[in-house]
């Protein structure tokens, strides 16, 4: 056998570690592999015949996809939290009363822009609301506090402010796309709010 010195050693161990079959997988898909693999695994266990090992692997793969959907849904509560905080919450930038709120609602609406009609109506209730002390001027605030501190001072409209946060959220945050008809239900919660009272502390029903 020819004796090979150092360098040549080394170019060949180089050259061996090039190939196909030394090529280092990336953490991310070796982690990806071996998930599936053993969530591929729990499946064949939980098909077996009623065995302590099948069932104990079916409450796992259960277990996993409760954590995996709670997960996700707070991924997309906390995006929608930071969304709104990011956007000054309910309101914007601009500092607007409740007056303005109802006109810029009312001329959008006009024009046919019901996705910001829509937005400045429930702007207004919210302005409005703050206006007469019936809920606390909060930064930031979201549609869903919004109604639900709304709900304790007005409680027979509770339902129908959790519904109209809901209407705000889908057509700032969801992709729903604003109607006629949905800005007509917010004009009228609107203008029945504004004639309404709270319930007294310690009023029975």
């Amino acid at each position: 056998m020819i004796p090979i010195d150092r360098d040549e050693a080394a170019r060949r161990a180089a050259a061996e570690l090039l190939k196909p079959g030394y090529e280092k997988e990336p953490l991310l898909d070796q982690l990806w592999r071996r998930f599936t693999q053993f969530l591929g695994d729990l499946m064949d266990a939980a098909g077996g015949s009623g065995t302590t090992g099948g069932i104990i692997a079916t409450v796992v793969i259960v277990l996993i996809l409760l954590a995996v959907v709670g997960l996700v849904v707070w991924r997309l509560r906390t995006t929608s939290r930071r969304h709104a905080t990011a956007s000054g919450g309910l309101y914007g930038e601009r500092t607007m009363t409740a007056a303005e709120h109802r006109r810029s609602a009312e001329r959008l609406a006009a024009e046919g822009h019901f996705t910001e009609a829509i937005q400045e109506r429930l702007r207004a209730i919210a302005r409005d609301l703050e206006e007469r002390a019936l809920v606390d001027g909060m930064p930031g605030r979201t549609a869903d506090e919004l109604a639900a501190e709304a709900g304790r001072a007005l409680p027979a409209f509770a339902a129908e402010l959790s519904a109209a946060a809901r209407t705000f959220d889908d057509v700032s945050y969801g992709g729903v796309p604003g109607t006629a008809e949905a800005y007509a239900t917010l004009r009228d919660l609107d203008e029945r709010l504004r004639q309404a009272r709270p319930v007294p502390v310690g009023a029975t029903a």
